[in-house]
């Protein structure tokens, strides 16, 4: 009896087209897992920005209910100003800690009287771009 050789049926292995369009679908999929994840880092800064603009609110206002008038800037809400006359109305420090920076690096902006809000002052982060007057600037008059 003649042996016969049962033949094992090949395995095929992946062309590199296969591969390649395997590594085409990895690649799209991680950019828009990238995007999706950078689209909430922005919005959880700009959230941040508006959350300590308000939290800026409550020692600008004790100031100005002390000295009735607002600060001419930000540091003095941790140390009196030159321009305060009768210095035994500030009732500060105000705020406990140092000024802080927005969430893109650069320092809080502050104008007494407002150029949005004349009549009080205005605060405002600059925003991702950190240029003043455009479009993404994040202020208390939003």
């Amino acid at each position: 009896m003649a042996h016969r050789r049962l033949r094992q049926p090949q395995r095929e292995a992946f062309t590199l087209m296969e591969v390649l369009l395997v590594l085409v679908i990895l690649v799209i999929l991680g950019s828009l897992a990238v995007g999706m994840f950078s689209s909430s880092q922005r919005k959880a800064q700009v959230n941040a920005a508006r959350s300590q603009i308000g939290a800026f609110e409550t020692p600008i206002n004790m100031f100005h209910l002390d000295t009735n008038q607002y600060p001419p800037d930000l540091e003095s809400l941790r140390t009196p100003p030159s321009t305060l006359g009768d210095t035994s109305k500030w009732g500060g420090p105000y705020l406990n800690k140092d000024i802080p920076l927005d969430p893109w690096g650069a320092p809080y902006q502050y104008s007494y009287p407002g150029r949005y809000r004349p009549e009080e002052y205005d605060i405002w982060s600059l925003g991702p771009d950190g240029i003043d007057g455009t479009d993404d600037d994040i202020g208390n008059w939003q």
